[in-house]
């Protein structure tokens, strides 16, 4: 039983998570929401911060500069195809993407989207720890470790789970009353 591997695998849930949780738009300028956006550069799929500087002015304006001014406009496009639901202000030199100020529904309904991806996560986790748990099953019915030993794993990989999953729920508290504080 490898507990080094299973604590690296739930640590990876909680890094997918963490990254989900940067790329919702919670009413205050992200440029991680950008992340997932892929502009046509000399024929090649390209990261939009990969041909232009992305820089926050301010809480609620991202500014996009590109490095070769001819991109510009397919920067613009990709935005536009995009599903971060944001209109591109394109002043010939730099895009400017203004994150307009959050509903009271809107912002339940964020909450509730960032509450679905916290249980996705806690579902992850413990999917690993039943993968975790099966192994251990397996190794004593194979007389490879003793009962004692079997309990003590199935004890540790509990913790384990336990330490991810409230980790899980700090990240979820935080983002919820990032969203409802705006």
């Amino acid at each position: 039983m490898n507990l080094q591997e299973l604590e690296g695998r739930m640590q990876k849930s909680i890094d997918v998570f963490s990254q989900n949780l940067s790329e919702v738009r919670a009413g205050r300028a992200n440029p991680a929401i950008l992340n997932r956006i892929t502009v046509e550069y000399y024929g090649v799929p390209t990261p939009i911060n990969q041909v232009a500087g992305i820089s926050v002015p301010e809480a609620r304006t991202i500014v996009i500069q590109p490095w070769d001014a001819s991109v510009l406009k397919a920067i613009e496009k990709a935005i536009l195809a995009s599903d971060i639901g944001l209109n591109p202000n394109n002043d010939g030199k730099v895009i400017r993407l203004n994150f307009p100020e959050l509903t009271a529904d809107r912002r339940k309904e964020l909450a509730k989207d960032v509450r679905k991806l916290a249980e996705e996560a806690k579902v992850s986790v413990r999917a690993i720890r039943r993968d975790g748990m099966d192994e251990v099953k397996d190794e004593q019915k194979r007389s490879e470790i003793t009962e004692d030993q079997k309990a003590d794993f199935e004890d540790k990989i509990q913790k384990l789970t336990d330490k991810y999953v409230a980790e899980i729920d700090k990240l979820l508290e935080n983002k919820e009353k990032e969203i409802m504080s705006i």
